[in-house]
C-alpha cells in the first residue's frame, strides 16, 4: 500500500531533508532525535510505528537551514495504520522541529516527485537597521532600504521556460538548467519583504540566487532591466550573491485534483 504524508519542520536544526551517507564504520542514528537530517528522522519515525523499515520519497529536497511549510512524502508498506495512526504515531516520535501534517493513502502510481506539478517557495527578508532576533532562524536580514516594487518589476524577466544558468549553483546535479517559473512576486509586509516563487521545478540553489540579485536591484545597485541581462548571459558568476538559507521555506508542491489529496497542495484550474 502506498500512502502521501505532509510534513512541516523546522530546517535550522538539521543538515538538510536528504539523509547524508555514513562514513565508512560511523554509527547509524538510534533514534530519530539523534538524526542530522530531516529525512533520516522521518524514516526513523514512520518505521517506528511500522515496526519494519520504512523509506520515502518527497517532492522536493531543500537544503540546510530550510525550512518546510507542507513537504509531501510518499512510502510504501503492508502495515495496516490507520492514516491518523501514522500523523500521530510519527509526530510522537519525531524532535520537536518536524512535524507531520496529515496521511492520504494513494493509488500504487502516484510519486511525491514524479507527479508533483509545481513546486513553491517563500523568501522572506526583514528590512530594517536591526537584525532579527526572535525569528532569526526564519528571516533573511537587509539593513539598506529595499525597493520592494522594483524587485517585483525586475522579477517578471523570469516568467516562464528558461535557461536558469545564472541562478543555478556550481554543485547542481540536475541535468539541464531548464525550468519554467510560473510566478514570482515581490512584496511588502511592514518591515518584511516577501517574495513568492511558483516554478514546475527548481535548480540547485536557485532561489536563493535569484533573490540574491534581487537585493542588488531594491538597494539601487542595479536597474530593473538587470535580471532580464543576468538571465540571457547564462553565467552564474554575473549574478549576485547567494541569498542565506534561514529566510526560504519550502511551501510545497502541487498535485492534479485526481490524486485527492488535501487543498493546500492541490493544483485547481
Amino acid at each position: 500500500m502506498r500512502y502521501a504524508l505532509g510534513v512541516e519542520y523546522d530546517g535550522s536544526g538539521f543538515l538538510g531533508w536528504q539523509r547524508l551517507s555514513k562514513p565508512g564504520g560511523a554509527r547509524e542514528a538510534a533514534s530519530p532525535l539523534e538524526a542530522n537530517s530531516v529525512q533520516e528522522a522521518l524514516e526513523l519515525a514512520l518505521s517506528s510505528v511500522a515496526a519494519e523499515p520504512i523509506a520515502t520519497i518527497c517532492a522536493g529536497r531543500t537544503d540546510a537551514g530550510v525550512h518546510g511549510q507542507c513537504q509531501v512524502v510518499h512510502f510504501d508498506t503492508q502495515v495496516q495504520r490507520s492514516p491518523r495512526g501514522w500523523v500521530l504515531g510519527s509526530t510522537s516520535r519525531l524532535p520537536p522541529g518536524i512535524g507531520a501534517l496529515w496521511c492520504v493513502d494513494v493509488a500504487d502510481d502516484f510519486s511525491a516527485r514524479f507527479s508533483a506539478r509545481a513546486r513553491r517557495y517563500r523568501y522572506r527578508i526583514l528590512n530594517r537597521q536591526v537584525r532579527p532576533t526572535l525569528q532569526r532562524q526564519f528571516l533573511g536580514w537587509e539593513h539598506h532600504a529595499l525597493d520592494a516594487a522594483a524587485m517585483h518589476a525586475a522579477a517578471q524577466a523570469l516568467r516562464g521556460e528558461n535557461d536558469f544558468s545564472s541562478f543555478r549553483s556550481a554543485e547542481c546535479q540536475a541535468t539541464h538548467p531548464m525550468r519554467n517559473l510560473h510566478q514570482i512576486s515581490v512584496r511588502r509586509e511592514g518591515e518584511e519583504v516577501i517574495v513568492d516563487v511558483q516554478a514546475n521545478a527548481f535548480l540547485h540553489h536557485m532561489v536563493r540566487n535569484i533573490v540574491g540579485s534581487l537585493l542588488l536591484v531594491g538597494r539601487g545597485e542595479r536597474p530593473v532591466e538587470w535580471i532580464a541581462e543576468l538571465l540571457a548571459a547564462k553565467d552564474r558568476t554575473l549574478a549576485g550573491p547567494t541569498a542565506p538559507a534561514a529566510g526560504l521555506l519550502f511551501v510545497g508542491p502541487l498535485y492534479d485534483a485526481k490524486w485527492n489529496l488535501p487543498e493546500s497542495v492541490t493544483l485547481h484550474a
